[in-house]
């Protein structure tokens, strides 16, 4: 692979304020962030095969670091081409333990799965934005963090995936760290917002710097 995996600003084009800027994901959460930070976005999710995406990269031997990229330039490009005039934001995060990327929990037992083979250990969460302008990609970055969890018994597996799978199953993980979610960790070495899905420091100053934000 190929693909760059730190911030590439190549093109510094200064944009007219009146571009729209549109945020290829689904996540609330992220669009919260965002809007929190007085970005004026509009949502539309990008509906990607992720599953295809993902597998065709690892029978590559992408690095999680390329998914998390390819994952997010799919989502961006697939907006852009309907709405070129616009800047579009795509996002994904991947989970890499001890050399395998970990999905949604489908279901309740593999969420129990997880947390038990996590527990006690490391592992890492990256986060990629790419911004599409022109229909073109733009700028992009990688933030990384990595978690230390605590180890868990399994009577409080049990209860948190009982008690909590609904609000997180659609998480990488299993977890929300600004719920219960903070209970599970003993370390966290990096930035919060990655991991909740967005490097979001990291993309408002590009925004600033290339006219789109005030400072």
């Amino acid at each position: 692979m190929d693909r760059p995996t730190t911030h590439s600003k190549d093109i510094h084009t200064i944009v007219p304020m009146t571009v729209p800027i549109i945020l290829a994901s689904g996540s609330q959460v992220r669009a919260a962030l965002l809007r929190n930070a007085g970005v004026p976005i509009t949502v539309s999710p990008a509906r990607v095969d992720e599953d295809m995406i993902k597998a065709a990269l690892l029978a590559e031997d992408a690095t999680p670091r390329d998914v998390a990229d390819a994952l997010a330039e799919s989502k961006a490009r697939k907006i852009a081409e309907k709405t070129p005039e616009a800047t579009v934001i795509g996002c994904d995060q991947v989970l890499a333990f001890q050399g395998r990327l970990l999905s949604k929990p489908e279901t309740p037992d593999v969420l129990r799965q997880q947390l038990s083979d996590m527990r006690g250990r490391q592992h890492k969460l990256l986060s990629a934005v790419v911004l599409y302008r022109n229909a073109q990609p733009n700028w992009r970055t990688v933030g990384e963090v990595r978690l230390t969890m605590h180890d868990l018994s399994d009577a409080y597996i049990d209860d948190y995936v009982t008690r909590h799978y609904d609000s997180v199953r659609h998480c990488v993980g299993g977890y929300k760290l600004e719920e219960e979610g903070a209970r599970l960790f003993s370390k966290i070495e990096g930035d919060y917002f990655t991991v909740l899905g967005l490097p979001l420091l990291d993309l408002l100053s590009y925004l600033v710097q290339s006219g789109e934000l005030n400072r």
